[in-house]
């Protein structure tokens, strides 16, 4: 069996694609981190999206926007089409620790 190589054509890994959505994540205000998996069949990409916000980000707007935001930055930096986001979240995290006082 015989490859022949098609010219012009760039295959981007599921792993590469998951590591610029979790970078693209990590842009949008109240994320603090973030585990991002990505399914490339063709030219289209699958993401699924695990969240940990800060408190007390609003969880469905910053999802939304998080949802928006893969979609647009993926697209520009791979040249794929994002069809499907699903984000979760996991955990909400407040910015500073409670300080625990003994009396």
């Amino acid at each position: 069996m015989t490859l022949t190589a098609q010219p012009g054509l760039t295959t981007v890994a599921d792993r590469a694609v998951g590591r610029i959505a979790g970078r693209a994540a990590m842009e949008v205000p109240d994320v603090l981190d973030c585990a991002v998996t990505a399914r490339v069949t063709g030219g289209v990409v699958t993401l699924d999206a695990r969240l940990d916000l800060r408190y007390p980000a609003p969880v469905a707007s910053t999802a939304a926007r998080v949802r928006a935001h893969l979609v647009a930055r993926v697209a520009a930096l791979t040249g794929l089409q994002v069809s499907v986001v699903d984000v979760s979240v996991g955990v909400l995290r407040a910015d500073a620790v409670a300080v625990r006082r003994v009396r």
